[in-house]
């Protein structure tokens, strides 16, 4: 049985009592409810939790406790913790390459009925792993490389309206439940990217014949970040709802993978400064940690942040003052463990100081390491 979380009111007050040398998570189950209820209540579909953008189950229970019911497991592991923890969950194997033998146990043992392909082979190894091909809905990934996105995920999955035309064919053959599915990206800025992959979509359409039974159109809603200026959801929504239309087939079921848009804003992080030599931080927690996403090439945003002092009888304020670029550090001994762009910070700040990062929910716990024996794993929460 999970341990139960200590609760403050601000982050001020987790600072004051607990003073943490190591770095805290603070979850917000408001800022949850109010990411879920985006989605459910704009979405023309049904969202699916990108489990992998979080999978801490702390964050998940948040997620399950705000309505979300549908989630995107890429992974044997994935579906058994959910599907172990919220028995009525319905779990999607969105995977496009699966371990062998994965997609017999899923669906066997946990009921999945949703999968992925993009090529003959893991079309193949999912029909032979099977044993009733017409319970299950397959969809193609076509290639989305739109460049509206931070992070680009088609050159690794995703067919062309040729091939995809193809393997529609072949599903139907087979008895299965044909689908369509792609991924714009990760931090797409760009709403009409999702137009543009509906028209791919439309394309293998026509190209195949095929009358689809569902439409999933990934994730890459984005999360408002440093540098990153986004546009309104209703903007994401709306795109979907009118290109769809030229699908023309109504009533077609609908899905989404957000990941980073239901848990981004819903945590932050305490980090402490440790030592400080002139225009360099040195942070209790760093890119081995929490901060990895943050090297990955073109994603060239940054979380924003606060810092807090403690006065001479251990009040906490806010430190103010002119702000200026540190280069910030780890704590492991790498020298490659060093933010990728100055952090603007308080002139004054000092060793002993808090910087509080927000927007932290995504892909940060997920890719956490336990290089040099540094380890980010205290969790505490803001309310009830």
């Amino acid at each position: 049985m999970d341990a139960p979380i200590r609760c403050f009111s601000c982050v001020e007050d987790v600072i004051a009592e607990l003073k943490p040398i190591e770095p805290v998570y603070v979850l917000q189950p408001a800022k949850f409810r109010a990411a879920a209820k985006r989605f459910l209540d704009g979405f023309p579909g049904d969202p699916m939790y990108a489990v992998k953008a979080n999978p801490a189950p702390l964050v998940v229970d948040l997620v399950w406790e705000s309505g979300i019911r549908h989630f995107d497991t890429a992974s044997l592991g994935e579906v058994r913790m959910i599907k172990t923890r919220y028995p009525g969950a319905i779990c999607h194997f969105m995977a496009p390459v699966r371990l062998t033998g994965h997609a017999k146990a899923a669906f066997e043992d946990f009921g999945v009925t949703d999968y992925v392909v993009d090529s003959d082979y893991e079309l193949d190894k999912l029909l032979k792993e099977i044993s009733d091909p017409a319970k299950i809905r397959i969809f193609v990934r076509l290639a989305a490389a739109l460049g509206g996105a931070l992070l680009e995920l088609s050159s690794k999955f995703g067919t062309n309206p040729d091939e995809g035309a193809r393997l529609l064919k072949r599903v139907v053959m087979a008895g299965a439940k044909p689908a369509i599915t792609f991924h714009v990206g990760s931090q797409c800025l760009s709403a009409f990217s999702y137009a543009q992959a509906v028209e791919i979509a439309r394309r293998t359409l026509d190209k195949s014949g095929v009358k689809i039974t569902a439409l999933d159109i990934g994730g890459g809603f984005p999360a408002p970040y440093i540098n990153s200026e986004i546009p309104p959801y209703l903007w994401y929504f709306d795109t979907i709802r009118e290109s769809i239309e030229t699908l023309e087939i109504p009533g077609l079921p609908l899905l989404c993978e957000p990941g980073r848009a239901l848990v981004a804003e819903g945590l932050s992080l305490i980090t402490q400064v440790v030592s400080r030599k002139h225009d360099r931080l040195y942070l209790n927690d760093g890119t081995y940690g929490s901060f990895d996403e943050l090297t990955l090439p073109g994603f060239d945003v940054d979380y924003p942040n606060r810092v807090f002092t403690l006065d001479a009888r251990g009040h906490v304020r806010g430190l103010a003052g002119t702000a200026k670029p540190f280069r910030v550090y780890g704590p492991t001994c790498d020298t490659l463990d060093v933010l990728p762009r100055p952090q603007m910070l308080p002139e004054g700040i000092s060793p002993g100081d808090f910087i509080v990062f927000d927007a932290m929910g995504a892909y940060t716990v997920a890719v956490r390491t336990t290089f040099n024996g540094f380890y980010p794993d205290t969790w505490v929460q803001l309310g009830e």
